[in-house]
């Protein structure tokens, strides 16, 4: 009996699992935890705030001994011992010394550093956007695949059903062969379409599990919307969105801030850094035991770093005139999408399910009609053709209008 439960506990378990759906919102969540490039990517932060930390830490100071002799000096002053019996004819001399950063260096060298991790954090972003684009445009990819698939099945059992009846009928000699051959022909041709359609399925579908992380996805597992056509409002600030949202406006700003630090740090080269230094000297002076301390520094005569100072002021300049030319390219990819979307959301509400339900509805009067003898053959395969070629760039062009729609939610850096 317990095996009897087991096996239908089982079953239930694995039909829940093959009645999964996901739809696109739930797809993005699986891609935030389980994509291995954005997994990749944080340790990249990581890294970069480490060494942040590592830029933060003071030079270690350096410890010198030197003016040891190895052997026994005579006919020298008596000096006490070290330790225990020995020492007494021995000199030593002990130095340390201490980097001093002056101009604030080190703190310059820091928020250089915090740049660099703001350009990690902003690659993560950038990473995030393209791979979540990827995803959308590969499930709206899919669903018009799905789509083509259902029509493509229909007409295949359609032809099907004809090329035997017309076998048939062409072997009793009741319809010209030429008719028979007429009808395998097409149906040759949807199976060959029919081959292609399945080998963009396995690679749109292949595409998809790698950025979400799922080997086992399959198509019917997911959830597509009952709507073809489904309008969007766009924003008439698009362009004051983008200014604040856009990626590589983000990345391009930071760069700009690199360089003004970078300039800096130049600047505060100009001022030499100091050493201080503490020594002690045992019977290398006409005093026994000597402390002292000292000082050293470089003398900015030759070289007061002019050269650095005026490349890194050139950088910023240069990051400047990039970030105009980022503006400018951006305005203007933002306008052509806009008025992309306007041409091919004014030729999509013209068209309507209910129009495409009407000429299904025809093929099986039209399949009557020739049975009948009302219409000729090529009349019948003439309109099929014509239906398919009309569903198929209806369902290219709403896969355009959504791809451009992704596209134009990456530039401004949002979803609207």
């Amino acid at each position: 009996m317990k095996k009897v439960y087991l096996a239908v506990f089982s079953m239930a378990v694995a039909t829940t699992v093959q009645a999964q759906t996901y739809t696109m919102n739930e797809l993005e969540t699986q891609f935030l935890q389980n994509n291995y490039a954005l997994i990749a990517q944080k340790f990249q932060i990581e890294s970069a705030q480490a060494e942040i930390v590592q830029e933060k830490l003071w030079p270690n100071p350096t410890l010198s001994i030197s003016e040891v002799n190895l052997w026994k000096t005579y006919q020298v002053e008596e000096q006490p011992f070290l330790f225990g019996k020995y020492g007494n004819n021995q000199q030593i001399s002990v130095e340390l010394e201490q980097l001093i950063e002056t101009a604030g260096k080190r703190k310059k060298r820091v928020a250089l550093k915090e740049t660099e991790k703001n350009n990690a954090v902003f690659d993560f972003e950038e990473l995030i956007r393209e791979l979540k684009k990827e995803l959308r445009q590969t499930y709206y990819t899919l669903d018009k695949i799905h789509r083509e698939d259902v029509l493509l099945t229909d007409m295949l059992r359609l032809f099907t059903q004809m090329n035997e009846q017309y076998e048939r009928q062409a072997s009793l000699q009741n319809v010209p062969k030429a008719s028979y051959y007429r009808i395998q022909t097409e149906l040759m041709g949807l199976q060959k379409e029919k081959m292609e359609l399945e080998s963009q399925k396995s690679e749109s579908l292949h595409r998809l599990r790698l950025l979400v992380g799922n080997s086992s996805l399959e198509l019917s597992q997911l959830a597509f919307l009952q709507d073809l056509y489904v309008p969007r409002t766009i924003p008439f600030d698009l362009k004051d969105q983008a200014r604040s949202q856009n990626i590589g406006l983000k990345k391009q700003q930071n760069e700009i801030d690199k360089a003004h630090k970078l300039l800096l740090l130049e600047k505060a080269q100009r001022i030499p850094d100091l050493t201080v230094q503490v020594n002690y000297d045992r019977g290398g002076n006409i005093m026994r035991d000597f402390v002292g301390i000292g000082i050293s520094m470089d003398l900015p005569i030759f070289n007061t770093n002019k050269g650095a100072i005026k490349a890194a002021q050139f950088t910023v300049d240069q990051q400047y005139t990039q970030k105009q030319a980022i503006e400018t390219a951006l305005d203007n990819s933002i306008s052509l999408y806009q008025s992309q979307l306007s041409t091919m959301a004014l030729s999509l509400r013209n068209w309507s399910d209910s129009k495409f339900e009407e000429q299904a509805a025809m093929i099986d009067n039209y399949q009557k009609h020739l049975q009948n003898r009302q219409v000729t053959l090529m009349e019948f395969i003439d309109f099929t053709q014509a239906y398919r070629d009309a569903r198929t760039a209806y369902l290219e062009l709403l896969e355009t209008y959504n791809h451009t729609i992704e596209e134009l939610q990456y530039l401004v850096g949002k979803d609207f």
